[in-house]
């Protein structure tokens, strides 16, 4: 017998774990490999531990939403993407990195700001979590935030939220918490 739609959900799981142990330590996130018992096997496991990011979908009065080019090197390709960050703050909300990514990487504040979806991004490699965040009513912030890096030459254009639909759709963007937050952004936007 199958659960009423309303009622399925994704469900944690206790385990019992033998190990832990970081075995590479790196500047943004370490590789970890546990040991644990599931099912009444011992099992071990390899995988990114990252501390989480919080993304925004920001889009205007004129249903048009911010997208942002940067260079990834895993991917080595400008991929577009909402603009998103680390929960690497101690203490910081996913909500307050949400604020403060918009302004670092866009320019932009917000006068409201409606949880979107939390996504794993890739639960067999990493326990990484994305909130994404809804963001309108936006104003310009009097100064530009200084970028390095991949991010010195970050190009920022306005698309029409359908046309961006579109390309995920068609393929032609494929950054997974791009995709998530647009088309979740089209229906919380359709359903009012």
């Amino acid at each position: 017998m199958t659960a009423p739609f309303d009622a399925l959900r994704d469900e944690p799981v206790e385990v019992d774990v033998t190990a832990s142990d970081v075995v590479f330590d790196g500047i943004v996130w370490d590789v970890r490999s546990d040991r644990f018992r599931y099912n009444g096997d011992e099992l071990t496991r390899q995988y990114v531990e990252h501390p989480g990011a919080a993304a925004i979908v920001a889009v205007d009065d004129r249903e048009r939403v911010l997208l942002i080019q940067q260079y990834r090197h895993p991917v080595r390709h400008r991929d577009w993407e909402v603009p998103a960050g680390l929960l690497d703050i101690a203490g910081e909300s996913p909500l307050e990195t949400a604020k403060r990514e918009l302004k670092e990487e866009a320019d932009l504040e917000a006068a409201e700001w409606q949880e979107l979806v939390s996504i794993f991004t890739t639960p067999g490699g990493n326990d990484e979590v994305v909130h994404l965040f809804l963001a309108r009513g936006l104003t310009p912030l009097a100064e530009a935030h200084a970028r390095e890096a991949e991010e010195a030459d970050i190009r920022i254009e306005w698309v029409p939220l359908q046309d961006v639909v579109t390309a995920v759709l068609e393929g032609r963007m494929r950054n997974g918490i791009l995709t998530a937050g647009v088309l979740a952004a089209a229906e919380k936007l359709r359903r009012g």
